[in-house]
């Protein structure tokens, strides 16, 4: 956990790939602890195919049905054949706009937002760019995707710096220089 929260957590992530598998992640993630998620994360990477939308979107129902008896993985059968469902989304969208990236990054303007919070009482489960987020993500076809789960993507993929004011990180990651 120290080490996703010291390298990884809040770090603006622009790659397609890499966007995928946080999406993944955050939906398994609903009603458990993030511990167990990455916890299971070599598991879940090697189940998904190094989270390759374009594969994992030509999962056939045996695969499904295989992943279901992975012990290594969350064994959630909407969640599972969400995650094949959404590769399908994530490839019309990236067909679509040529990238994922630039649609996902458009709730925020396309910059990292910097909040500046105290105390983690303060951070909001959602906000009013998750909460478009997570719509616009539904009328295109994926599912697991409500605000809060847009929420800690963002939160995930940099597109917001929640670190607290008085964390390491928070200046560090507000330094990091946003996508050209």
């Amino acid at each position: 956990m120290t080490a996703y929260h010291d390298e990884e957590w809040g770090v603006p992530v622009y790659d397609d790939r890499k966007l995928f598998e946080f999406m993944v992640l955050d939906a398994f993630q609903a009603g458990l602890s993030w511990a167990i998620i990455l916890n299971k994360r070599d598991a879940f990477r090697e189940a998904f195919d190094d989270f390759d939308a374009e594969r994992v979107a030509r999962f056939p129902k045996r695969r499904v049905t295989k992943l279901l008896r992975n012990p290594g993985i969350v064994r959630n059968r909407l969640k599972v054949e969400a995650t094949v469902g959404n590769a399908k989304a994530f490839v019309r969208l990236r067909d679509e706009l040529g990238s994922c990236c630039n649609f996902l990054w458009s709730f925020v303007d396309g910059r990292p937002r910097q909040n500046a919070w105290k105390t983690p009482r303060q951070v909001p489960a959602h906000t009013p760019q998750s909460d478009r987020m997570s719509v616009a993500l539904k009328a295109r076809g994926f599912k697991f995707v409500g605000s809060t789960i847009c929420y800690a993507f963002m939160q995930a993929a940099g597109m917001v710096n929640d670190h607290l004011v008085g964390c390491p990180r928070h200046e560090q990651v507000k330094q990091l220089a946003p996508r050209a």
